[in-house]
């Protein structure tokens, strides 16, 4: 067995579902200080939800060296029914050359390889150049408001520079390193809430329905083009996720209508200019209406450069892959990382099989994984 396997199953034998870390990054800080990182715990959040935090940094001989970091979350989604899966979900275990378990993809794997890796790269290099950091929430899977943004925060404070970043997020669609993530759409979610007069469904002039009054506003959203994307996104989406009406009687005029909606937008675009045109179609249709916004994230882009270049390489020399740049998918901690950080991508396993039941990485994938994250390591800190 290998060192990278034995930590991920080690890993996901602790139940660390959001915000508990059930002594992950304890034993994560374990390793790293037998290396010699400095390693420091940030909790925050209310009793009720704390979030642990994670930052270590091993320093490199050179002060204005390159400082090359490696993100992930130590949280894992619930379980879901575990009468479901195949194998109990904190119990990790080997089928078909596959180590199942509930973290395996998302991200347990990506994080042992990754402090696999800089323990072999620190053993070959005892005096690199560059420093070399680790930033690990239990707050990826959950709010995520007392996790990444919070270490971001205490690293300004302490005036710490980031140049680079690697996120474990599972980013590979077939194979392992096929596609990184060099950038996010960012998210901006709204609750609207139409008024009407509730009344009787018989006596329909005696009120006013707030559904009729939606649906043509609502046809015109779903019609408009937001933004046209570019070279490296997508053009922006706005998607309804729930729509809602009625006391559940079905003589009754409902007296509101509730409609939660999601932009993922574009660098084309902003909050700002999303939310002036989404309100100017409500008020063109004359709806009174309350709204609120709740922005998720904005989006991030790393152009090619060094980091995608390294990791790049790194990828071609263990697979034979020529990775593919994409920055499809959710939003992550990268979009925090990136306020501090010029160069932030996203390298991970196969993600198929990510917050389902019977979550699982190929056994074969995790050397390659760990192989690219040293060979990264050996091009950009040596």
């Amino acid at each position: 067995m290998t060192a990278a396997l034995r930590l991920a199953e080690q890993l996901i034998a602790l139940p660390s579902v959001t915000p508990d870390d059930a002594g992950c990054q304890k034993l994560l800080a374990e390793r790293l200080r037998a290396i010699d990182f400095d390693c420091h715990t940030i909790e925050s959040g209310p009793d009720d939800f704390r979030v642990t935090n994670l930052w270590a940094v091993r320093r490199g001989r050179d002060p204005q060296g390159r400082v090359l970091a490696f993100a992930g979350h130590t949280d894992v989604v619930p379980t879901g029914p575990v009468a479901q899966w195949s194998s109990d979900p904190f119990v990790p275990t080997h089928r078909n050359g596959r180590l199942y378990g509930r973290g395996a993809a998302d991200m347990k794997t990506s994080i042992a390889a990754m402090v696999v890796a800089c323990e072999e790269f620190v053993r070959a290099h005892p005096a690199h150049a560059g420093s070399i950091g680790f930033l690990i929430t239990s707050d990826e899977e959950g709010p995520a408001n007392d996790g990444t943004i919070k270490v971001i925060e205490w690293l300004k404070e302490r005036g710490e520079r980031l140049d680079c970043c690697i996120v474990g997020e599972p980013t590979s669609v077939e194979a392992v390193g096929d596609m990184i993530k060099n950038g996010r759409r960012g998210s901006l979610s709204g609750r609207l809430v139409v008024k009407g007069i509730q009344g009787h469904i018989a006596y329909p002039h005696l009120a006013e329905n707030p559904i009729h009054r939606l649906a043509p506003a609502l046809a015109e959203l779903t019609t408009l083009e937001w933004d046209r994307g570019n070279d490296h996104f997508p053009p922006t989406s706005w998607q309804v996720s729930n729509l809602h009406a009625g006391t559940g009687a079905s003589n009754v005029i409902p007296g509101e209508a509730v409609v939660d909606f999601n932009f993922r937008f574009s660098t084309e675009s902003t909050p700002e200019s999303l939310k002036a045109r989404l309100h100017a179609v409500l008020d063109r249709h004359a709806l009174k209406y309350e709204l609120q916004w709740t922005l998720g994230g904005r989006p991030f882009l790393t152009r090619p450069g060094d980091l995608t270049e390294a990791i790049g390489a790194a990828i071609r020399e263990t697979t034979g892959l020529v990775t593919e740049l994409s920055t499809t998918g959710g939003t992550s901690d990268g979009r925090f990382i990136a306020q501090v950080c010029p160069q932030v991508v996203e390298c991970g396993p196969v993600n198929a099989s990510i917050h389902k039941i019977d979550e699982h990485v190929a056994v074969a994938d995790i050397e390659p994984l760990k192989e690219i994250y040293r060979r990264t390591l050996e091009r950009l800190a040596a």
